[in-house]
């Protein structure tokens, strides 16, 4: 098993910047990929961002790109969401999720991953 525990959502006004922590526990796996998913309220969990192992792929949802960034410690085994320029759409819960594999080419799908973290409220005011 493998335990994911998030951190460093809030409240943030738009324009603004947040960066959230997603710490990994237990059973880890060489060369596993990360993940960052949000939902909005009424909406259904989409795809944020994807890292792989080496941290040499990364992959971004249009909607984010150029505004975050994504990246990974694997000797704390921790991997990062830096958000900046943040707009009210980007309110949500935000999850971590863990593939035990490496990095496929439906990392962007729900299904590709194995363990998810509970999530970290991010809400941006206008």
């Amino acid at each position: 098993q493998v335990q994911l525990v998030e951190s460093g959502g809030g409240l943030v006004q738009a324009g603004g910047s947040l960066g959230l922590s997603c710490a990994a526990s237990g059973r880890t796996f060489n060369n596993n990929a990360m993940g960052w998913f949000r939902q909005a309220p009424g909406k259904e969990r989409e795809f944020v961002a994807a890292i792989s192992w080496s941290g040499n792929r990364r992959y971004y949802a249009d909607s984010v790109k150029g505004r975050f960034t994504i990246s990974r410690d694997n000797a704390k085994n921790t991997v990062n969401l830096q958000m900046n320029s943040l707009k009210p759409e980007d309110t949500a819960v935000y999850y971590c999720a863990a593939r035990v594999r490496p990095l496929g080419n439906y990392y962007y799908t729900i299904g590709e991953y194995d363990y998810w973290g509970q999530g970290t409220q991010v809400t941006v005011s206008s």
